[in-house]
């Protein structure tokens, strides 16, 4: 027995080991190894990249069998194979053959052509897309990528990017690739070439890495990506400026791609174009700077969150049809209702902290606003907080919850304040995160930009950004809450901000005065993410509000 016990392991391991596959990549043409080659399973965030000499090692423990493999560097034709056959021959040599090039002839008249710049080009040390070998290993390989439009023929000249801050201690490795677009999301390089270079810090001129990409040749039309990849660990850490509310995209290996709508990395290019065409990226051209508030470093929270199942549950995920839209909701737990909403543009997902937490206790209901996450809208009327506080009711009734709590966050904490001056008799306890009682209650600067976009969008007129229109509207024009309303307010409310809060402290200390049964309370150097940055603190105070 003692025997048999000791073949078992090593019958394990042995199969473990069959998993993880290694090799060599190899140019067919010119019969050398390709470096940097993206090597990883379509549909899964499974991957790695060969290194100078064309050599990976791939663990392909967790695949799917029925996927498949698939080898690609920019210039050389797609490599797939089933997973099932890649993994029953370790020490593999791949060939990649060279794609063809079709070089177009363009003809230029250098009197049509003007210089542009599209892009992100803030340069705030605030708000940063943050790189972190250390953080995550097995994150440190995803790419993230800026979406760019060109409305009529285009030269890229450079590409830069907006460093707040660089410690390595060697050149960071990092890989440029230009998508064309697909559904809204990055699709297939358009690249004949790799765009790989080596950032040091020497070579960061004004907090700009430019790089010249002039002679490469890319031309674009419509919309189009441009994304980053970094290829090689460092020890250190690297931290990319970010504009706060646009929308960057994010995506590990051939994982599908993820909007992150918090903030996107500075990416801007120089262009070649023609002076008469339209051009639609000016309207885009206003000031990132403004967008620059202290929100810390929140990528890395972004990415967690979109680690785990919360939003997406096939297990308790289900849909609430009503004659005007389409809620999606999970439940987890069991015990008091707890609500908890999400703010402007989030969902469920921004939530990952506070469910596993308070569903100890509570029975925790989370829901995606309509026209938000999984949710629809089939009207094309404004939105208002009344219309969310009457989806959160609907689905009070529908789940039959006589009574029930709130733990609203920004645009949540908003909705949470109509829900007591509407349903009154259906709430028991209040939770508000940086809520707002009126739009002057925000920054200033930020209610300017948020119109500045506005404008833009109105400008645009483009239907896959009419609900975007609708919730930049919403900040602008809501909450209408008085201060005699608030004085109305009968339930137990904790009043949460942070100390660098959008919201002004001032209005925060307000609107806990007006609500006779409130408690306040401030978040030392807390900025508006709480829920995010100080998820311990938040789940404690919670917590101790409800079992009062």
């Amino acid at each position: 027995m003692k025997k048999l016990n000791f073949l078992i392991p090593l019958f394990v391991a042995g199969f473990y080991q069959s998993q993880t596959i290694s090799g060599t990549v190899i140019s067919k043409n010119e019969n050398h190894p390709l470096s940097y080659v993206k090597i990883g399973v379509e549909k899964e965030n499974i991957g790695t990249v060969t290194d100078e000499n064309g050599n990976f090692i791939i663990d392909l423990s967790k695949a799917n069998t029925a996927n498949k493999v698939k080898i690609e560097v920019a210039g050389y034709e797609t490599y797939t194979e089933n997973v099932s056959d890649f993994i029953k021959q370790n020490s593999r040599k791949i060939y990649l053959k060279e794609k063809i090039k079709n070089i177009q002839e363009v003809k230029l008249k250098p009197k049509k052509l003007v210089d542009k710049n599209w892009g992100v080009n803030t340069k705030t040390k605030s708000v940063m897309y943050s790189v972190n070998p250390a953080f995550k290993k097995e994150d440190f390989l995803g790419e993230t990528a800026l979406e760019f439009k060109a409305n009529k023929k285009s030269k890229i000249k450079n590409i830069n990017l907006n460093i707040a801050s660089i410690t390595a201690d060697r050149p960071v490795i990092m890989r440029y690739t230009i998508y064309n677009e697909k559904n809204g999301l990055p699709n297939e390089s358009i690249l004949d070439e790799e765009i790989t270079v080596e950032l040091t810090k020497d070579k960061i001129v004004n907090q700009t890495f430019t790089l010249d990409v002039n002679d490469k040749n890319i031309w674009i039309q419509g919309k189009f990506f441009v994304g980053i990849q970094f290829l090689k660990e460092f020890e250190g850490r690297l931290n990319i400026s970010a504009a706060l509310f646009r929308t960057g995209y994010l995506r590990k290996f051939y994982g599908d791609w993820q909007k992150m709508s918090i903030a996107a990395p500075a990416i801007n290019i120089d262009v070649k174009v023609d002076k008469n065409a339209k051009d639609e990226n000016k309207l885009k051209e206003f000031d990132d700077q403004a967008f620059a508030y202290d929100f810390g470093d929140v990528s890395k929270y972004v990415e967690e969150a979109n680690k785990e199942m919360y939003g997406r549950n096939k297990e308790t995920g289900k849909f609430l049809n009503l004659k005007d839209a389409n809620l999606y909701y999970e439940v987890y737990g069991d015990g008091e209702p707890l609500f908890l909403l999400h703010g402007n543009s989030g969902s469920i997902k921004d939530f990952y902290q506070q469910i596993p937490v308070l569903s100890k206790q509570y029975k925790v209901i989370v829901m995606d606003t309509r026209a938000q996450g999984k949710s629809t809208d089939k009207t094309r009327k404004d939105f208002n907080y009344k219309i969310f506080a009457d989806d959160v009711k609907a689905l009070a009734n529908h789940l039959g919850l006589q009574k029930i709590n709130i733990a609203g966050w920004s645009d949540g904490g908003n909705t949470g304040l109509e829900f007591a001056l509407k349903y009154p008799e259906s709430l028991n306890k209040l939770i508000t995160i940086g809520a707002n009682a009126f739009p002057e209650g925000v920054d200033e600067n930020l209610i300017n930009n948020f119109s500045i976009k506005y404008k833009v969008s109105q400008l645009q007129n483009k239907l896959e950004n009419f609900n975007e229109g609708r919730l930049l509207k919403l900040m602008l024009k809501e909450p209408k809450i008085t201060e005699k309303q608030l004085n109305k307010i009968q339930n137990k409310v904790l009043v949460i901000a942070g100390e660098k809060d959008v919201i002004t402290k001032e209005h925060t200390e307000f609107m806990a005065k007006q609500i006779p049964n409130s408690e306040l309370k401030i978040y030392k150097d807390a900025t508006h993410m709480i829920p995010f940055e100080n998820a311990e603190q938040l789940n404690l105070d919670i917590l101790e509000f409800m079992m009062k």
